[in-house]
């Protein structure tokens, strides 16, 4: 197994890694909106906030050697279903290929932000 870190996306908030490469396949831990390179959560609306998790996103992809079209399933995580609409938008314009994706509404994730997105993707070993 390949551990993945990269500068580019933020550091864990707990035990655990951004992501593993194994059999092929990249894992991802959670991505949240913070912006790396202020360590610190800026962006306030569900569409700022998917933006910034998407740049985290594909900063642990590219560290894993592998990209959005090579994603087979992302898991989402939203504080709030009303935006789940606003939360396609700009998800969209990201992962192209639409892969296998499941989207659900949670009570309350890290840092009180409004989503949260992990994934799996195939890497070129």
């Amino acid at each position: 197994m390949k551990v993945v870190a990269t500068e580019k996306a933020p550091k864990a908030l707990g035990p655990y890694s951004q992501g593993y490469v194994h059999g092929g396949m990249f894992y991802s831990a959670g991505q949240i909106p913070i912006n790396p390179a202020v360590d610190a959560v800026e962006a306030e609306t569900i569409e700022e906030q998917t933006e910034q998790v998407c740049k985290n996103l594909a900063a642990v992809l590219e560290a894993a050697g592998t990209s959005f079209d090579k994603v087979v399933k992302t898991t989402c995580f939203l504080a709030d279903m009303n935006d789940f609409a606003a939360f396609n938008e700009v998800y969209a314009k990201y992962f192209t290929s639409k892969p296998a994706r499941s989207c659900v509404a949670v009570k309350t994730l890290p840092k009180n932000v409004k989503c949260e997105v992990e994934l799996i993707a195939a890497v070129e070993e």
